[in-house]
């Protein structure tokens, strides 16, 4: 007998090593598994825009279809956990994981190649096309759902370590997919296609399932060992109260919360990234860095979350008080920078910066800090302006607003698993059921939020009702773990009352709004529903001189109408013969729309644009002041508006026109490169009438390279390029002729802009070139494609 004790206290000795050895390594390999789920997400939702476009619709439903296959995965993969070994499920974590990786390197056929370029058409039904995302996402995102019930149920040794272990396998994981959202965005976006990307991600997750086996292996060798039950730790005796108040929520219960609490995430999320959209300027850098802070903050109140959890006696109230303080730290800090940004001079950069028209330019600011890391001495005072913004925009800002409250909603969640973690039979369960609530109320949060909230209730109010939400924490908080009948209904008063009080700080849209854009409530025109935030601001309140239009806080055009913009839309309706029929992608102020209309002889304008809430804005505008250009756009018969993406709309419709034209859009704004590649010139191309025009700014010299490799006809204007399927024409005295036009000539009257004057400096000062068709041209591989659209991130 005391033989087989020795020898089986050695035994465990040598057993212990491999198991902290397997957990080490689980903990590196979920790292890496979280980091290529978030480039997947990233690369995914930008092939999947060009079949469902790049509108709110179509990335809320590719965003709630991801999280859907999750979803379906965490139960699935509970229940599944429960069934298999320790070893086995460290097999079954291997094998999803090498699903993932066969699905990412077919994943480009199946979404770019399959769905995009043959079966366009299944996205002209809203509800096909989410049932189409939600089967084309189910596979991968299902394998990565069953990951976290997998790893947790191989490596959790008894139910004591259980909020422990799966605490840090979440933390490890959510840290990885901040970090792989960051790296993306910044680097490889940068350096390499799409695909490419997706082969790096497909070879990390090959790389995980290769070491997950033989871990496997290990655990399966571990199964032989003989059973050491450890004692669990005597925990004191809980109050008789608050031991009953646990019993009064069941497990189902706070999976039930656990689902509010994904709701509560996500909505915040959605208008964070809103608000932070605005303030910023939006770029293509934005969405991927601003993801990158919020799952940051999630990872690290993980890991202060696992050393809470393992010395909290009673973790239900902690858990009530950090969920309750979600939503009011944010709006908090919120309503305190808004209300202070422009009375304090620290915070002067920032209101200047508000106030502004142009972007950021990230991209060379970012090149100018990685030069600055090896030579301080090499910036000039503007690029080093640059880099301080950069700084200040991008990291600075986004964790002051989203910092604290993620990192309350990460510490959460070791919490909850100590909570509800009692039974090691149903840990697996437990873990998929949890998941799957949050990511059920996460989805609802996207889809309610972001389709339906911020239309009816705008940004101000959705956050509001957000603060309501979260009281109920508080209040659960205060009628299950108190002790006293006073202090229990002071800590109801209490939670009301804090309640009450964040939802009436929050300032009003006007308010809010005209402060983000740096001007006072009086000098604006605020229109916000689910598709964007559009505004214009004056210097006066009556609106009487030059008025800018912003669309989600990036200066578009103005009113009075003037510039690049008119010259857009009058230049190649002169020159087209008979321009019966006119596509204008983009609306702003409606300058380039006005201008296209000047023609007898059109008789259908279609304007496509992606942010609704313009015409709202250019309505009440022409209320506020009288300008005859604006009120034609208005009131033209010809126009038909259409609130979609512009891409998807020449797809899905299958329309030709005599004239097509993307109005003047900033190369490195997010979604710019899907107007800008060589494919969207080949689709315009294609859906010309004969001898149509398709007109383009050019806005960098990758953008006519680009543009030239596509048509083949076309006329240089410098900064305009003009393409068609057949010979142009530039016959400048006929453009003169059809100027002079009784209905041409007393039309753009309203505008007050001086065609003849622009005319001469187009067609006369400039000296157009036009191509010739016999002169070979150069093939080029820098220009635009769609998948490495190379000037919206700034590749140099």
């Amino acid at each position: 007998m005391g033989t087989n004790r020795v020898l089986s206290r050695v035994r465990l000795r040598l057993l212990l090593p491999t198991e902290r050895f397997v957990s080490s390594s689980a903990l590196v390999v979920f790292f890496a598994s979280g980091f290529s789920a978030l480039l997947y997400q990233v690369i995914w939702q930008r092939m999947l825009g060009f079949f469902s476009g790049a509108d709110v619709y179509s990335v809320t439903i590719i965003v709630a279809a991801y999280m859907a296959g999750m979803g379906v995965g965490s139960l699935a993969g509970g229940y599944l956990a429960d069934r298999l070994s320790r070893w086995g499920n460290l097999m079954l974590f291997a094998g999803v994981e090498l699903g993932i990786a066969i699905f990412a390197l077919l994943s480009k056929g199946l979404y770019y190649d399959w769905l995009y370029q043959r079966f366009a058409f299944l996205s002209s039904s809203p509800l096909l096309m989410a049932v189409v995302l939600f089967m084309s996402l189910l596979i991968p995102t299902f394998c990565m759902g069953v990951s976290l019930p997998a790893l947790s149920r191989a490596i959790t040794r008894s139910i004591d370590m259980a909020a422990g272990a799966i605490g840090s396998l979440y933390g490890i994981n959510t840290l990885g997919a901040a970090v792989g959202a960051g790296v993306t965005t910044w680097v490889l976006l940068r350096q390499y296609s799409f695909e490419t990307i997706l082969h790096m991600g497909a070879a990390i997750n090959a790389l995980v399932a290769l070491t997950a086996f033989p871990m496997a292996w290990l655990l399966m060798r571990l199964a032989k060992a003989p059973v050491v039950h450890t004692p669990a730790p005597v925990v004191p005796e809980e109050r008789p109260e608050r031991k009953k108040a646990a019993r009064q929520l069941p497990v189902p219960v706070w999976i039930a919360l656990y689902g509010l609490s994904g709701f509560i995430a996500l909505s915040l999320e959605i208008l964070w990234f809103r608000i932070l959209g605005v303030m910023l300027k939006s770029t293509a850098f934005t969405f991927g860095t601003l993801l990158t802070i919020f799952l940051g903050g999630l990872a690290l109140g993980t890991f202060l979350g696992i050393r809470w959890a393992s010395r909290a006696r009673d973790p239900v109230r902690p858990f009530f008080l950090l969920q309750g303080s979600v939503t009011a730290c944010a709006i908090a800090t919120l309503t305190i920078f808004v209300t202070q940004v422009e009375r304090l001079s620290v915070l002067a950069p920032f209101w200047r910066y508000f106030g502004g028209y142009e972007p950021l330019n990230a991209g060379a600011a970012v090149d100018a800090l990685s030069l600055f890391l090896f030579n301080p001495n090499a910036l000039s005072s503007e690029t080093s302006q640059q880099v301080q913004y950069v700084l200040l925009l991008y990291v600075l800002l986004p964790i002051v607003f989203i910092g604290v409250p993620t990192v309350f909603m990460g510490t959460s969640f070791p919490l909850l698993q100590k909570i509800v973690q009692r039974d090691p039979e149903a840990l697996g369960r437990r873990v998929g059921w949890l998941q799957t609530s949050n990511i059920i109320g996460s989805m609802l949060g996207t889809l309610l939020t972001g389709l339906a909230a911020l239309s009816l209730l705008g940004t101000a109010d959705s956050l509001r009702v957000l603060s309501i939400l979260s009281g109920l924490f508080l209040i659960l908080g205060a009628w299950g773990c108190l002790v006293r009948v006073w202090v229990r209904r002071a800590a109801y008063a209490g939670s009301v009352a804090l309640v009450t009080g964040m939802a009436a700080i929050v300032p009003d849209s006007q308010t809010f709004w005209a402060t983000v854009h740096g001007v006072p409530p009086s000098n604006v025109i605020v229109a916000e529903d689910n598709t964007g935030l559009a505004l214009i601001k004056s210097s006066t309140s009556d609106f009487s001189r030059r008025s800018y239009v912003m669309s989600n806080g990036i200066g578009q055009s103005a009113i009075p109408y003037g510039w690049t913009h008119s010259v857009l839309g009058f230049l190649p309706v002169l020159i087209h013969p008979n321009p019966q029929t006119v596509a204008i992608i983009g609306l702003g102020s409606g300058d380039t729309l006005f201008h296209a209309g000047g023609r007898a002889e059109t008789r259908e304008i279609v304007c496509i644009e992606i942010v609704g809430s313009q015409m709202e804005m250019l309505q009440e505008m022409a209320q506020r002041r009288e300008y005859p250009a604006l009120q034609s756009i208005l009131n033209d018969p010809r126009i038909t508006y259409e609130i979609t993406d512009g891409r998807s709309y020449l797809m899905q419709r299958g329309h030709t026109y005599d004239i097509i034209e993307a109005d003047a859009l900033r190369p490195n704004s997010a979604y710019a490169g899907n107007l800008y590649s060589e494919e969207y010139f080949r689709l315009a191309l294609n859906h010309l009438n004969p001898g149509g025009l398709v007109v383009t700014w050019v806005p960098t010299e990758r953008v006519r390279t680009t543009f030239v490799q596509v048509f083949p006809h076309f006329v240089d204007f410098g900064d305009i390029l003009i393409g068609s399927n057949a010979p142009i024409e530039l016959n400048v005295q006929a453009v003169y002729q059809r100027l002079e036009n009784p209905f041409t000539r007393e039309y753009y009257q309203k505008s007050g802009v001086d065609i003849l004057e622009w005319l001469n400096e187009y067609l006369v000062k400039r000296q157009p070139v036009v191509s010739d068709p016999s002169t070979p041209r150069a093939p080029s591989n820098d220009t635009n494609r769609d998948l490495f659209p190379r000037d919206e991130f700034m590749v140099r």
